[in-house]
């Protein structure tokens, strides 16, 4: 289904692929790439549990924006074993105003579409992003 505003669609592998990440954690991250040319937001990358933070922020390029999420395991101050789901919503300054504009305005529409964020983060650059900061936003 369409956004009236944006006019973008979801692809129902993104939908699948976060189900598996949520669920079956098959997943550490996923990001996701609008594809104008059908206006469709497509998965770009899955990253294996394996693969760490630094990882997933090197997957996302320097001057294109993405959408991805990131299942952030970390220990409470209790010392207890938590996941958090984190949304990101990458807008580096260097990508196209353009392309800003379509990310930003399809951005709702897409997060519903993914039951299951508990986080979310706006970045235009990596320091945005931080492990700091994503540790400070899970507890």
């Amino acid at each position: 289904m369409a956004n009236s505003s944006s006019g973008m669609a979801v692809s129902d592998e993104c939908k699948l692929k976060f189900l598996e990440l949520k669920a079956k954690r098959n997943y550490r991250f996923i990001v996701f790439k609008i594809d104008e040319s059908i206006q469709q937001v497509m998965v770009e990358k899955l990253g294996s549990p394996e693969e760490t933070y630094d990882d997933f922020s090197n997957s996302l390029p320097d001057n294109e924006c993405r959408y991805a999420v990131f299942d952030f395991d970390f220990t409470t101050n209790e010392n207890v074993q938590k996941s958090k789901i984190f949304f990101i919503a990458w807008a580096p300054d260097t990508s196209r105003v353009r392309s800003k504009m379509l990310y930003a305005s399809s951005k709702d529409r897409f997060k519903r579409e993914l039951d299951g964020i508990q986080v979310e983060l706006q970045a235009t650059d990596p320091s945005e992003m931080s492990m700091d900061i994503v540790k400070s936003r899970a507890i």
